[in-house]
């Protein structure tokens, strides 16, 4: 079964994961959406961090160190940063954090994440525009999109034929051009939201 949701709130997610497990629904991956497997209801609980690690090695490491403390590792890559952890010993503590600031720390690496995703993007873009590879004005002029000569003094079907073979290239260079100024908004609402997470987090323990 697959389901999609977009959570910024770790306590949420893990809630809702937690609900699932305990109907029957085992998440075993979660790329482009959750995926799940029927199966006997689970009165368990899942926890997750949030990390990502040089290589495989350190990444089987901090996995095993969970699992020896009674929590099963069950979704998760050393690059997807989202860790999903199942309590699989009832006399686990009922937490894979040991103190508030470990467990808002996870949403400060998250913000850093995003603001490392942001800065490469940041530099291309104006370069980009800089060298004319893409043109601003084509976002609000459309027909700028359209780079065939002479396209809009054409007329009848020679204007027909030629505007529907250039459409596709059209949409394309449309889609390109747009998606890196929504990356742009995107990062940043992203790392200002998981800072703001982690900064209520760290005033809950006072």
């Amino acid at each position: 079964m697959k389901k999609y949701k977009i959570f910024m709130n770790f306590d949420k997610e893990e809630k809702w994961l937690t609900d699932m497990e305990r109907k029957g629904y085992t998440l075993v991956k979660n790329s482009y959406g959750y995926t799940f497997q029927s199966g006997e209801p689970k009165q368990t609980e899942i926890k997750i961090d949030y990390r990502t690690f040089k290589d495989g090695e350190e990444f089987e490491d901090y996995r095993t160190l969970y699992e020896d403390s009674g929590w099963e590792h069950i979704a998760g890559t050393k690059r997807s940063g989202s860790q999903y952890f199942r309590r699989t010993d009832n006399f686990a503590r009922e937490d894979i954090f040991s103190d508030t600031d470990s467990k808002a720390a996870r949403y400060n690496r998250m913000s850093i994440l995003w603001l490392r995703t942001l800065i490469p993007i940041i530099i291309i873009y104006p370069i980009m525009v800089w060298k004319d590879i893409m043109s601003l004005k084509a976002l609000f002029n459309l027909k700028l999109l359209y780079l065939t000569p002479g396209l809009w003094e054409r007329s009848g079907d020679d204007f027909t034929t030629a505007f529907l073979f250039e459409t596709p290239f059209a949409l394309m260079r449309a889609f390109l051009w747009a998606i890196l100024p929504v990356m742009i908004v995107a990062c940043i609402f992203y790392s200002t939201k998981a800072y703001w997470q982690y900064r209520k987090t760290l005033d809950s323990k006072v």
